[in-house]
């Protein structure tokens, strides 16, 4: 009689593994698809793929710690993914949506920002972040929400005949938005983050999980609108909270800064 031979350890965590890895690769194909769709000029399908490709990194963590897949390999493989869903894609959007018009050098250089200092973001955070540690704050701004932020500004100003991304004004705030949202990514500001939800986390920060609700319900009822509301708001959380202990540092005769600062010194 044969015997049915046991799977091994390495298998069954390779077969583990192979579910947040498939969500993960989900996210490389939606940011591709994104590219494609935007050479094609449809700005507003490539934006919501992207935002497709969010919802796929959402899940691979999920399913991560669902089944309690970790590992080099899977991290690395969803940094590359979101180098190209959340890097790329939203650079290649800003080009064609209005910093072409800066010409194919200057608009491109420009454009690549988001791409650039994405790739090093996450590169900082591979080589310095403890996968085992719980934090509750990013150093430097997440690059799925800087990702978030270009697109809802593209969707919402996409088909407003008023937003002409010709005219100097309009120009001139979207070159703002790449390089505040570009120099957010790489700068040792801390972000809020949403704890994984359970029972103890909603207690500990009800706050947060609140305005995320809130965030939810804005966008539900004002669309695209609400969304970049949400959006402006979370990037005020972490540029306020800098700018107050900033100014608690410059008045304040004795301050433990290391206590106090919301300046993160890792990813």
């Amino acid at each position: 009689m044969l015997r049915a031979r046991r799977a091994s350890p390495r298998s069954g965590a390779r077969a583990r593994a192979a579910v947040p890895n498939f969500f993960t690769l989900m996210n490389l194909l939606a940011g591709f698809f994104s590219l494609i769709q935007t050479a094609d000029g449809n700005l507003e399908s490539a934006a919501w793929l992207v935002v497709l490709a969010a919802f796929f990194d959402l899940l691979d963590g999920m399913m991560a710690r669902l089944v309690g897949a970790t590992g080099d390999f899977g991290t690395e493989l969803d940094s590359l993914s979101d180098v190209v869903s959340f890097g790329v894609a939203p650079s290649f959007l800003l080009y064609q949506f209005g910093l072409d018009q800066l010409g194919p050098l200057w608009g491109a250089l420009l454009a690549s920002l988001p791409a650039l200092f994405g790739a090093v973001r996450l590169a900082k955070f591979n080589t310095l972040a403890d996968s085992s540690a719980k934090s509750t704050e990013f150093s430097g701004l997440p690059i799925p929400a800087q990702a978030g932020t270009v697109v809802v500004f593209i969707l919402t100003f996409v088909d407003r005949p008023w937003f002409d991304v010709l005219a100097r004004p309009q120009l001139s705030a979207l070159i703002t938005l790449v390089v505040v949202l570009s120099t957010l990514m790489v700068a040792p500001v801390s972000f809020p983050a949403l704890p994984q939800p359970s029972a103890k986390n909603l207690r500990a920060f009800r706050g947060r999980f609140l305005l995320f609700g809130l965030a939810l319900l804005l966008g539900v009822v004002f669309q695209e609108e609400g969304l970049l509301a949400s959006a402006i708001i979370y990037l005020g959380w972490g540029l306020g909270r800098a700018l107050a202990w900033a100014f608690r540092v410059a008045t304040a005769d004795d301050i433990d800064l290391e206590d106090e600062s919301p300046l993160q010194t890792n990813a």
